[in-house]
Order: C-alpha cells, then sequence, then structure tokens
C-alpha cells in the first residue's frame, strides 16, 4: 500500500491540545505498519520545523520517534511545505527519510503521481511566490541558524501563523489555481495529482485521472490510499479533533 499524508500541523496550539491530535497521528504511523510499501508526507506535518546542527524542536519527539520506527519498515519520503521547510538534515541523516523542497515525480504499479504541497500555485500571487523564495534562500536559513534555538523556534512558529492567516484569507474560487494546475499536469500524462495545502479533503476527477486534497488533521483527519488499483481518500477515526 502507498499512503499520503499532510497537514497535521504539530505545534499549531498549545501542548495539551497539540498531544490529543499526535497521539492520533501516532496511531495512524502504528496502524499502517501492516502493509505500509510506502509513506508520503505532502508538507505542513509540522506547523513550524527548524532544526539547529545540534537542536531540534523537543515537543516532536515522539512523532519523530515513530517516523524512525515506520522508516524501518517501509520507504518514507517528505515533500516539505510552506509551514516545515526550515531543515537543516536531520531527517536525511537521522531517520533516513529524504527531504523534497519542490514537487516530486514518482511512479507506482504503472500509474504517474505527482506529489505537491500545493502552495504557491496561483501565478497571480506574486506576494507569496516572492516571499516563499527569499525563506527558503540558503542566505535566510544560514542566518536563521546563527540564532539561539529558543528564539528561532519562536520565530518560526510567529512566522507560520502569519502564513496560514494569510492562507485562509484567500479566496480559491470554484475553479481554482490548485485544481487548474492539477489539470493541467493531468493533461500531461499524470495519472494523479496529489496535493495537501488547501485544508479540504476533497478528490476532482478528471480525463480518467484524479486530483486528491488531502485534506487537514486539525478537524478531521484524512489520508490518502492507493492499493496498486485504486486510489481511496479515507477519514481517520470516527470523531472530528
Amino acid at each position: 500500500m502507498i499512503y499520503f499524508v499532510s497537514d497535521i500541523h504539530l505545534g499549531l496550539f498549545d501542548r495539551k491540545q497539540d498531544i490529543k491530535r499526535e497521539d492520533l497521528f501516532i496511531e495512524f504511523l502504528n496502524k499502517i505498519k501492516d502493509d505500509c510499501d510506502k509513506l508520503y508526507l505532502v508538507g505542513d506535518i509540522f506547523d513550524y520545523w527548524f532544526d539547529y546542527n545540534t537542536v531540534i524542536p523537543k515537543y516532536f519527539y515522539r512523532t519523530l520517534t515513530a517516523l524512525y520506527d515506520l522508516r524501518k519498515i517501509c520507504e518514507i519520503e517528505f515533500v516539505i511545505g510552506n509551514h516545515d521547510f526550515g531543515h537543516n538534515g536531520f531527517f536525511a541523516d537521522e531517520l533516513d527519510i529524504p527531504i523534497h523542497g519542490s514537487d516530486i515525480e514518482r511512479e507506482h504499479n504503472g500509474k504517474n503521481f505527482y506529489i505537491s504541497h500545493g502552495d504557491g500555485k496561483d501565478p497571480k500571487d506574486k506576494g507569496y511566490l516572492w516571499l516563499k523564495k527569499i525563506m527558503r534562500a540558503p542566505a535566510s536559513l544560514a542566518l536563521y541558524l546563527k540564532l539561539h534555538p529558543n528564539i528561532g523556534i519562536k520565530l518560526a512558529s510567529s512566522s507560520s501563523k502569519t502564513s496560514r492567516d494569510y492562507t485562509n484569507k484567500k479566496d480559491y474560487g470554484e475553479e481554482n489555481a490548485m485544481l487548474n494546475f492539477a489539470k493541467h499536469k493531468i493533461d500531461a500524462g499524470f495519472d494523479y495529482v496529489i496535493m495537501g495545502h488547501r485544508h479540504n479533503a476533497e478528490t476532482t476527477a478528471y480525463k480518467n485521472a484524479l486530483y486528491v486534497n488531502l485534506g487537514e488533521w486539525i478537524r478531521k483527519p484524512h489520508y490518502g490510499v492507493f492499493d496498486g488499483n485504486k486510489f481511496e481518500l479515507k477519514q481517520f477515526g470516527t470523531n472530528n479533533l
């Protein structure tokens, strides 16, 4: 089985609120051990992330341990989102999970997948595209590394909230930029276009192919699964968070 999940946003709330969501995500990671061939983390697993040369955010330790245990059984790839882009080698070096700073293309059982977090797909959104380029520039990350971790992680948390407020105010519309982007990729030959970011779990059929938005884990957790023949978008757990 090939699994897909995005937009957990661990660290969004205070620790007491976050634990419930983290427990559910760890339950998901443990549950898929029986049949997982590959897991794609499709961005914003963390509401903020920055790993220093010798320091990582301590509140995510249990999730990192669960990912490490799962990685012993199946492959994992991480396509970063607009919140958790501050990677400095920890995932690749310590967890053996490759990090991708841009969209990826994969093939499974003869089907072509285009996998993207989904941010920055509106070419008219010049402000965000400019900000994304600046924030992810090597020089910006190098300057961030010079901050004390307590200060840097606090700033990362604050900037993630600013990014979320900006995203929430956007009107994607019925024919939104993400859907148009997905259709373009399907026209180019992809069978499945998988994204997150929008926090709206949905599937849209187009020309015998499928656009999938994985939703979020803030209120109603969803995940995607491909069994080699068909793709399904499923809710995890029976209750909303």
